[in-house]
């Protein structure tokens, strides 16, 4: 009635320290070294810059600021661009403003009107 596993043996190792035969260190066999060839078109789209900064020689400075400046740079367009939309839309309803002013007192009502306010008013006595 033995039906517990047969604990495995124990070596002892070159170096004089005891082990289980399961725990013993693999031997590393080298490989040939994997080669990955990419071209920079086959990048992601927030890598090409990287890619192209590395290639050409220009070191780990052009990356970190590629990778810093790059969504900074697109931060300040947005917000210039938005800036410079307030302004054309108040230029626009300011300019809609003067000139639907302009037509109203210069039309036949508007000088009619502007003759009403300007007419000396007569005082009670």
């Amino acid at each position: 009635m033995n039906n517990l596993p047969e604990p495995p043996p124990v070596v002892q190792l070159p170096d004089g320290t005891h082990a289980y035969t399961d725990h013993l260190p693999t031997i590393h066999q080298p490989t040939a070294p994997q080669v990955v060839h990419q071209h920079i078109h086959q990048a992601p789209p927030d890598r090409t810059v990287q890619r192209v900064a590395l290639g050409s020689g220009m070191g780990a400075g052009a990356v970190a600021a590629g990778v810093y400046f790059g969504p900074l740079l697109v931060g300040a367009l947005t917000a210039i661009a938005a800036n410079l939309a307030l302004l054309a839309f108040l230029a626009v309803a300011l300019s809609w403003g003067v000139t639907t002013v302009v037509k109203s007192v210069g039309s036949p009502d508007g000088k009619a009107a502007a003759k009403t306010l300007a007419r000396p008013r007569k005082r009670r006595r």
